[in-house]
């Protein structure tokens, strides 16, 4: 258990705004306990009986949720609440978010079907206005969940429900916060913000109602909620979630909005800096007199202010920020391939950050310990983190943003039964193979490559506006990987601002910015080949020293790739592989470094920090000088 798992109070879980880019002035928070049962997954209609409460956002694997029960594939796991509308809470459309919810879901509202979602990973909002009962005191919200896990194709990241070594213990059902908001008829569905060094090019994405079939005639709700007579089967929100689509499709964009402006002012500290008016799908740069850019020794941000105004009457209007930097490639003063910031080489000193909780799996325990592990990494001076095959909710990024450090964001892997000739052995000088051999990748099945796709698509959508990410990842150690290099180039079609690491670790294609290497069992050499490939060289993941620190464990097993017994001992072995294999390679044109890891995970106790982050390892002052000299070596 963390220090904030013990400090918990049920009665306020989470309650910080979920959604830090595009806030606006209407929000219900749901979390809290609600009603549970799980029964066989045959059962389509909502149970008698409720087997009692679980502590939502927290899964029913995480000891937080009171629960500690494993869902099964052949299981459906149901919630139960009750909600009652504050009074003038209702306005056009009421509309309910989930932040995430593994893997599948329907929804009802007063008996009602108002929609579902496919995907444990992505938030996704629903239009529940003519399914509200405006004589009720309470709303019945009725959720229905699925979870086959790791047996079939859908993404499931390092879950496993026979978990052990570097697999995790599988979770299930709602895992970020649940809520509800009101929102007009026609509204602000999205912004997509593009920083430059001088300006930032603002896209207004509008969701209008009416134009999607939905809710939002002319009789608006009053305030005991009461949905308009006229209202239509509720359903998913277009521009409210991560749905696919184009900037100027769906609901939204120029065609259908003419008589709306969105009015854009950006500001610091109070004080306006720029101002500017658009259609709705038109982007509009906007320059910014005197920039102060973004860094993560100086993690300046910009606070941006968009009103959407009907014939010249405020409608709508949210909050949002974004910070002025660019990412790229590019040769330093002696020719060698660096990753670019703002324009300069800058060295990714960084480590594996997997995001799992001993007493929330994928869930932090508090808001506050969410940007602790941020914020502990930079102390030790680290510049960068790899989310490592998980998506967090939207407020680990913002803490990215505020605080000052790099992300590289890994997709999440999906696909059936991984072979070990194809994701282990290459690890010890196996084979690398064209990853169009669907079959050995676990990638046979044509539905399954085509939800990956779709949930790039929404993963790109979700997190566009993020300050700090740097890099995407789109596969990692062959697991469910196909087709790399087209799939770099979606995500350069969907994102040309950012660098790609199209197979992290083995089975190159030759694709993407970056020869991505993984390093373990032998030291680590930088081959002059990969120099010569006109893509930075990284290593990617490397590392993994294990020591166990009694007390602070999960179990008894012990996972990690070089064992230790002291602290002493682990410090000067880090020390050491840094000085003698890591720094020099630096020097001579290594680009980026992601030591493994961040946290214990489970049996893994190979993390500079135990699972409950209570000790860390290596002194703070050795890991500092270490991440200093490589960033000296780096020429920085």
């Amino acid at each position: 258990m963390t220090a904030w798992g013990t400090e918990l109070d049920p009665a306020a879980v989470l309650q910080e705004y979920p959604r830090p880019q595009l806030v606006r002035d209407s929000y219900l928070n749901l979390n809290g306990y609600w009603e549970y049962a799980v029964t066989p997954a045959s059962r389509e209609q909502a149970p008698e009986e409720w087997d009692g409460q679980i502590l939502v956002p927290f899964s029913p694997e995480a000891p937080l949720s009171g629960v500690s029960r494993q869902l099964r594939p052949e299981e459906a796991l149901w919630y139960r609440r009750g909600v009652s509308l504050p009074e003038g809470f209702a306005g056009e459309r009421v509309l309910l978010h989930f932040g995430a919810v593994d893997s599948s879901c329907t929804v009802t509202v007063n008996g009602v079907p108002v929609g579902g979602h496919e995907g444990g990973y992505l938030p996704f909002a629903l239009d529940i206005t003519g399914a509200l009962d405006g004589s009720a005191e309470e709303q019945e919200i009725i959720v229905r969940v699925r979870d086959v896990s790791d047996t079939g194709y859908h993404s499931r990241g390092k879950q496993k429900l026979d978990r052990g070594g570097i697999w995790y213990t599988a979770q299930s059902g709602i895992w970020q916060t649940v809520w509800l908001e009101s929102v007009p008829g026609t509204s602000i569905g999205r912004l997509a913000l593009v920083p430059q060094l001088d300006a930032v090019t603002v896209t207004v994405l509008v969701d209008d109602a009416r134009a999607a079939g939905g809710d939002g005639g002319d009789g608006a709700p009053g305030a005991d909620g009461a949905a308009p007579a006229d209202d239509a089967a509720p359903g998913h929100v277009p521009g409210a979630g991560t749905s696919p689509g184009s900037l100027d499709g769906g609901s939204y964009g120029p065609g259908r909005t003419a008589d709306l402006t969105a009015e854009i002012t950006v500001s610091s500290a109070g004080q306006t800096v720029a101002h500017a008016a658009v259609g709705p799908g038109v982007p509009l740069r906007i320059p910014i007199p005197d920039p102060h850019l973004w860094t993560p020794e100086d993690p300046f941000l910009y606070d941006v202010e968009v009103r959407l105004l009907a014939g010249g009457r405020e409608i709508d209007r949210v909050q949002s920020y974004t910070g002025l930097r660019t990412f790229g490639m590019g040769p330093d003063a002696a020719g060698r391939q660096r990753l670019l910031l703002n324009g300069r080489p800058y060295f990714h000193a960084g480590l594996l950050d997997q995001g799992y909780w001993p007493d929330g799996l994928y869930t932090a325990p508090s808001d506050g310990a969410l940007a602790s592990d941020i914020d502990r990494a930079r102390g030790l001076g680290f510049t960068m983190l790899r989310k490592h095959i998980k998506i967090e909710p939207l407020r680990w990024y913002y803490h990215c943003d505020r605080l000052g450090i790099l992300v590289w964001q890994d997709l999440v892997n999906g696909g059936t039964t991984y072979r070990h000739s194809v994701v282990t052995a290459p690890v010890v000088g196996g084979t690398h193979r064209r990853d169009d051999a669907y079959l050995a990748f676990g990638r046979d099945d044509e539905a399954g490559r085509a939800e990956f796709l779709a949930e790039l698509q929404g993963t790109v959508e979700l997190l566009q506006n993020t300050v700090s990410l740097a890099v995407w990842v789109p596969f990692n150690e062959g697991w469910g990987q196909f087709d790399a290099n087209a799939v770099a180039g979606k995500l350069r079609t969907l994102d040309p601002t950012r660098s790609i690491d199209h197979a992290s670790g083995w089975h190159d294609q030759g694709g993407g910015d970056l020869k991505s290497v993984h390093v373990y069992f032998h030291p680590f050499r930088l081959r002059k080949s990969w120099l010569r490939g006109g893509r930075a060289v990284v290593l990617s993941e490397y590392g993994g020293y294990s020591l166990r620190i009694p007390g602070h464990t999960f179990n008894t097993k012990e996972f990690g790739y070089r064992s230790f017994r002291t602290r002493k001992a682990l410090q000067r072995a880090y020390r050491r592989l840094h000085a003698r294999q890591i720094e020099p390679a630096v020097a001579r044109g290594l680009a980026a470094t992601v030591y493994t890891q961040l946290t214990d995970v489970e049996d893994e106790v190979n993390g500079l920090l135990t699972y409950d982050r209570a000790v860390l390892k290596i002194d703070a002052g050795a890991l500092r000088e270490t991440n200093a000299r490589l960033i000296r070596a780096a020429g920085g």
